[in-house]
């Protein structure tokens, strides 16, 4: 068996910076007797118990001795069990927050109360809203708009996390007669693009980041059309805002974080909305194009009348 270095007061350390027990265990682990192997198995099968644990409860999971435990932790270089156990407790904090902030990032804490994460996040969407709002290329909406209404056919393509926004519109898109078909997958609206889109068609793209491949082959592809591309994206540097004829920034950035992603979903919401409505006026204005019914959207006229 291979001896680890010399325990001292603390902890093993490289360096003077301290070393995950948990990364340790696992990693002598082949190199331990069946006794010891029991004790760290029992350690990395379940971290988080192990940080809280009595040395009674671990060496019975073990089928070990108390005793056999303490040997274990200082073996490990630790002054004892409760060193080992104050180690593992920290290096699974470490690793919660760090997975956290990864997925969900800084805004929110794992400590905080649900009315404090609602205020949080209605406050991140106000904000998004406003941010958005103050940013946008109205000009580039209103082209697109027209382009929309205009359209002998409008195919809309979005993948994964930006795909509620544009499922949406597209659902409205058809509630006021344009002939709109929604595609999510790459290998069917490739082959729309390359068989059925002409002059006149529009190609609507939603994707947040701006570098989907399937994205920006089909805006590229549509060019060969002399159809119109449009995107809705969260990066004006993006392939996709270089590529396509109205790039449509949302006013968000694309985030690394779900609470930035959330942000961004407000303001594509936001903009695939004020899309829809210049669309409906512009189909409202023209009789060979308006609305299929138009006794629901504009009920209200009816009674001001």
């Amino acid at each position: 068996m291979n001896t680890p270095p010399a325990p001292d007061a603390g902890g093993p350390s490289d360096g003077g910076a301290p070393q995950s027990p948990l990364r340790r265990i696992a990693d002598v682990l082949p190199s331990l007797n069946p006794t010891m192997s029991r004790v760290a198995e029992a350690v990395l099968e379940d971290p988080a118990v192990s940080g809280i644990e009595s040395i009674t409860a671990l060496a019975e999971r073990a089928g070990a001795s108390a005793t056999t435990v303490t040997r274990f932790a200082v073996m490990m270089g630790y002054s004892g069990y409760p060193a080992l156990r104050g180690a593992i407790a920290l290096d699974n904090g470490r690793s919660v927050q760090s997975g956290w902030e990864h997925d969900i990032g800084t805004e929110i804490r794992p400590d905080h109360a649900p009315d404090e994460v609602l205020g949080i996040l209605a406050g991140t969407q106000a904000r998004a809203l406003r941010d958005s709002a103050s940013v946008l290329d109205v000009d580039a909406i209103e082209r697109a708009a027209t382009a929309v209404a205009e359209a002998g056919r409008v195919h809309l393509f979005a993948e994964w996390g930006d795909i509620p926004a544009m499922r949406e519109l597209h659902m409205r898109l058809l509630r006021i007669g344009v002939p709109a078909w929604f595609h999510e997958s790459p290998q069917e609206a490739g082959l729309v693009v390359s068989t059925l889109l002409r002059e006149g068609d529009v190609l609507l793209l939603g994707n947040r980041s701006g570098e989907s491949d399937a994205a920006v082959t089909l805006a590229k592809s549509m060019r060969e059309t002399s159809g119109t591309t449009i995107a809705l994206h969260g990066d004006p540097g993006s392939r996709l805002a270089r590529t396509v004829h109205i790039p449509l920034f949302t006013g968000i950035r694309n985030g690394s974080v779900w609470t930035q992603y959330f942000a961004g979903r407000a303001s594509d919401t936001l903009v695939s909305s004020l899309l829809w409505v210049l669309v409906a006026q512009r189909r409202t204005r023209d009789a060979a194009i308006s609305f299929l019914d138009t006794s629901i959207l504009f009920e209200h006229e009816r009674h001001e009348a």
